[in-house]
């Protein structure tokens, strides 16, 4: 179940032990901020109702990236509603499963002796994270498209993580996807980091994206796992770097 909080008149921020997504509304209808695990999806349906909206209120699906915790539920929306699904322009090869850029099951495997791992481990594959579909729908997100969604959101690539992750600026709030988190079920640490790094496509350019973040005017960031930031950017991003 998500726990779903208002963070402006506009934003929502819907949080759960593995994955988060965000809302973004308008009178018109609803834009989705990656959207869970496939079996999560009663989830983001849910949340979309508490905000009064309806399946069919839900103009676009736009991803961090193409990780399938991130794009679970988007592949059932894209396939049965025809619900638009947008990623930056160098994810959309991913989210069409091209290619692939995650974890590696036998780098997993190397950490199954840890608890931690096992646990979330088992965890995921109960929601889905097994599952290998596409979005073959996958498009870009242009500026022109961009403006014409709830809340206007603007695209800041932050590569490393995946080759084309990319967040998100919303009514002065940032989404952060996994190029900087607060928490996560595998880390002990708490507070704002990167993933561990056999989670990055490539470790450097993460630490440089968190420079990119770092320079961004916003006080409010919702990561892609743990609570919600708020508080300077810079000062999380400079945290996540050590």
């Amino acid at each position: 179940m998500a726990t779903l909080s208002a963070i402006t008149d506009s934003v929502h921020f819907a949080h759960t032990d593995l994955v988060n997504w965000t809302l973004v509304t308008d009178g018109s209808g609803v834009v989705i901020i990656d959207a869970g695990f496939p079996g999560q999806r009663d989830d983001v349906l849910d949340s979309v109702r508490q905000l009064g909206f309806g399946v069919d209120d839900i103009h676009a699906i736009l991803l961090t990236h193409a990780h399938v915790d991130h794009m679970g539920s988007a592949i059932w929306f894209a396939k049965t509603h025809g619900t638009p699904v947008f990623c930056h322009t160098s994810e959309v090869g991913h989210a069409h499963r091209d290619y692939l850029e995650q974890v590696s099951p036998i780098a997993l495997a190397a950490k199954a002796w840890h608890p931690r791992y096992l646990t979330w481990s088992l965890n995921i594959a109960r929601v889905g994270a097994l599952t290998h579909d596409a979005i073959p729908t996958a498009r870009a997100l242009t500026d022109e498209v961009a403006a014409a969604l709830p809340g206007t959101p603007t695209a800041i690539p932050t590569p490393g993580h995946t080759g084309g992750h990319c967040s998100y600026l919303v009514d002065g709030v940032l989404v952060s996807g996994d190029a900087l988190i607060t928490a996560h079920p595998v880390s002990t640490r708490r507070g704002p980091q990167l993933l561990p790094g056999l989670f990055n496509h490539d470790q450097a350019a993460c630490v440089r994206s968190l420079s990119t973040l770092g320079a961004l005017d916003a006080e409010v960031m919702l990561p892609g796992h743990g609570p919600i930031w708020r508080g300077s950017i810079r000062e999380a991003a400079a945290q996540a770097a050590t």
